[in-house]
């Protein structure tokens, strides 16, 4: 059967032109996309037990442990993220697999048509879409991830949540969320909801505040970290504890210190909504969990044979990581950091910015850590110039280049030195899918 959305037939022509139809890069509302579930027969009211994740930088790898824990328990799970990375079909999981085009084309003909004059933006519409699909495929969970903010997100219709989860808070959006760290936590708390779970992560005390003080006053039931539960690493190992005991977890393969603060928080989240699973079935979870672009690790693919890594007893190595704030600036550079106490080698960032995004914040952690960024322009509106991004890391204290693409980003990075080196291409979700795109499209 032929889907057809306003005379497009094909998934990605479809999708770009609901992306034309209110070009305001965003417009923070709930109204256009209640009217429109209304018409549909609120399939946001017919899913499974859900848990709602909210919060500036974390936010998809708790998504990922989630999921993979739930999974692991051999429950069937549902999930929404945003943005993707290469395809439009990575933002909705049914049941464990990405959606088909015909399926996710099917969905995006029926919220077209019940849209109606209102003109849904393009994240309203794919959240739509995604409610009405998972309503119409059995799942045990649905994980879903807020696009921007809390309170007015598209996702925040679910009513009763498993559990409300709130990721660590930064600054980021603040045009939108607002320039304090209160106020932006304001907005994700949100999500909270009536007599349900409200996961709190660990957060900078002015963010903790308020988002205790948010909870109170949804009437939520808190669940906080560093008073209900908490969790550390220990020998290499995850260890996790609240009332109800202590769990000595293994540790995440997604890179990074911070994710074992991801990971804590997702057994946080599953222990609130109700769910004990085993230490066996968390260890499996946690350890099996996999989330692109957070420190992930190149090698091979035109990115490897741009930055001549697989040359004889070069040592070369290649990161990427999506995150695009200072806040995750900070988690990366800490990476960064041990990777350097383990194999010390000369650090070179490849680095493309959207133009919203404050770059000399973004690049201040990584003084004294990268010796030179590589700057360029994502393949994405509103980025950054490459000119802008230079100038803000050679501001951030790092001396700094450009060039015009990517590609061409990656062969002056690897002809700046020889010899063993660490490269990170980092900065942007946008950039980050451009990469991923590229090592995909080989040669």
């Amino acid at each position: 059967m032929n889907f057809s959305i306003r005379g497009e037939t094909k998934l990605d022509d479809a999708l770009r032109a609901i992306a034309t139809r209110r070009p305001k890069l965003i417009d923070l509302s709930l109204g256009r996309t209640r009217a429109a579930l209304g018409r549909l027969g609120d399939p946001q009211d017919r899913l499974p037990p859900t848990f709602h994740v909210a919060g500036t930088n974390g936010k998809g790898s708790t998504v990922a442990y989630i999921r993979s824990m739930l999974e692991a328990a051999g429950a069937r799970v549902h999930v929404y993220t945003s943005p993707h990375l290469v395809r439009y079909n990575e933002r909705i999981t049914l049941a464990g697999s990405a959606i088909s085009d015909e399926a996710f084309m099917a969905a995006l003909a029926a919220v077209d048509h019940a849209a109606g004059s209102d003109e849904l933006t393009y994240f309203e519409t794919l959240t739509c879409a995604a409610f009405v699909a998972f309503a119409e495929v059995p799942a045990d969970f649905v994980v879903l991830e807020v696009g921007l903010g809390g309170r007015l997100d598209a996702t925040n219709v679910i009513s009763e949540p498993a559990a409300a989860v709130i990721t660590p808070i930064g600054l980021d959006h603040q045009s939108y969320l607002g320039d304090t760290l209160a106020a932006i936590a304001r907005e994700k708390a949100g999500v909270f909801k009536a007599g349900r779970p409200a996961v709190i992560g660990a957060q900078e005390p002015e963010a903790m505040a308020a988002l205790i003080d948010a909870a109170a006053a949804a009437q939520a039931t808190p669940f906080v970290f560093g008073a209900d539960w908490t969790n550390w690493a220990e020998s290499g190992r995850l260890v996790y504890q609240d009332m109800k005991g202590l769990s000595d977890l293994d540790p995440p393969r997604i890179f990074g210190a911070h994710q074992f603060g991801n990971a804590g928080l997702a057994v946080a989240a599953l222990r609130a909504g109700g769910l004990e699973l085993s230490s066996d079935v968390l260890s499996r979870g946690i350890s099996t969990a996999a989330w692109p672009a957070r420190m992930q690790r190149i090698g091979g693919g035109r990115i490897g044979k741009l930055l001549r890594i697989g040359e004889a007893g070069a040592g070369r190595e290649a990161w990427l990581d999506g995150g695009h704030n200072p806040h995750a600036a900070a988690a990366i550079a800490r990476a960064l950091a041990d990777l350097s106490d383990r194999s010390p080698k000369p650090v070179f960032m490849i680095a493309g910015m959207q133009s919203t995004k404050d770059a000399q914040g973004y690049f201040t952690p990584f003084e004294g850590l990268v010796r030179q960024v590589v700057a360029t322009a994502a393949d994405a509106e509103h980025a950054a110039s490459p000119d802008d991004i230079m100038n803000a890391a050679i501001h951030a204290g790092i001396a700094a280049s450009k060039a015009p693409t990517l590609a061409a980003a990656l062969s002056a990075a690897a002809d700046i030195e020889a010899g063993p080196v660490r490269f990170l291409i980092a900065g942007s979700l946008y950039l980050a899918g451009e990469a991923l795109a590229m090592q995909e499209a080989g040669d």
